[in-house]
């Protein structure tokens, strides 16, 4: 493989300008590098009133003259791609991806769950792709705005999705340091893959089957016990797949969610507005691979069943909304 790639000073395209992807372009732009935003129904707004960014570890601010584009096309080739779509867009990253790309582009995901860096390497050549998880508290409140909600800021983890860090990983994590963005290099990617699921397995899915935000979860037993629940079935699905998790880290995991308060996951919001549920990348395979690997996993084949169904019920046009009020 590649990894020679050069990511100083580096022309950045960011796909995918929600919650995560303006996040991470807005502090990248706002410490002085050369961002280029994709954007969708946010374009007109941001080109008129900036993207704003709050934040409690780090001073907030507001970008103006932002470089907002409707079209890839209109960006052209850069160094680094930041792809922050979710994972059922993928298929869209066939046309969006290859105008940014030239000889030694590199391709950074921050893409939840399981599936996304092999999606990528599979179209676009294993030596462009790097892996990121995201692991903070940041909803887009409006156009154009986005606040985390972490006090502590959160971290972003980066690594070579198969390989052992490289020159490049600590590359990127200085640029990430000069946006004020906390990273951490990942000598192993697949098993930090793996200890975001502890997380968004358990947070992200009750927070649609139960319509609970965060704090909700922690504090109802039920909920609470549930969570536990996912988390260790996650825990003995990495296990068996050689990625070993402790026991302090799934505890661990509490501790890192109650600061959030009534903290909504992207699960949620996409859910509530109508938007396809990543239901594939969070909840789909690592089940499949888990029970592959000879692992139990009743709690989450159930609640990966619940998602579909009430995915499957809200396309159908069936008001299940209130359905989840009560649920437990």
């Amino acid at each position: 493989m590649n990894h020679g790639t050069n990511l100083l000073s580096p022309r950045i395209a960011i796909v995918g300008s929600g919650a995560i992807g303006g996040y991470f372009g807005a502090c990248l732009a706002n410490a002085g590098e050369d961002v280029h935003f994709l954007m969708r129904s946010d374009l007109e707004i941001v080109k008129r009133n900036g993207l704003s960014v709050r934040r409690m570890h780090a001073p907030s601010f507001t970008l103006s003259d932002v470089k907002c584009y409707a079209s890839s096309a209109e960006i052209g080739p850069c160094d680094l791609v930041i792809v922050a779509f979710k994972s059922t867009d993928n298929e869209t990253l066939a046309r969006v991806l290859p105008p940014l790309l030239k000889e030694n582009t590199v391709i950074l995901t921050l893409q939840n769950g399981l599936g996304n860096v092999e999606f990528l390497q599979e179209r676009f050549g294993e030596e462009r792709v790097m892996g990121g998880l995201v692991f903070m508290g940041i909803n887009r409140v409006a156009p154009g705005r986005i606040e985390n909600y972490n006090p502590n800021g959160g971290t972003v983890t980066i690594g070579e999705p198969f390989a052992r860090t490289t020159p490049r990983v600590a590359q990127v994590c200085e640029l990430m340091k000069g946006a004020k963005i906390i990273n951490r290099v990942a000598e192993d990617f697949q098993q930090a893959l793996w200890r975001k699921l502890v997380w968004n397995v358990p947070f992200n899915g009750l927070s649609v089957v139960a319509n609970a935000t965060t704090d909700m979860v922690l504090d109802t037993p039920q909920l609470a016990t549930l969570a536990h629940g996912l988390m260790k079935e996650v825990q003995a699905g990495a296990q068996a797949l050689g990625y070993e998790i402790t026991d302090e880290f799934v505890e661990s995991q509490v501790a890192y969610t109650r600061p959030l308060g009534a903290y909504k996951p992207s699960s949620m919001l996409d859910y509530q507005a109508g938007r396809p549920v990543e239901i594939e990348s969070i909840w789909g395979e690592p089940l499949r691979r888990g029970t592959a690997a000879g692992v139990s996993m009743p709690c989450l084949g159930t609640v990966y069943a619940l998602i579909k169904s009430l995915v499957a019920r809200r396309l159908a046009g069936n008001p299940v909304h209130d359905l989840n009020r009560g649920f437990f």
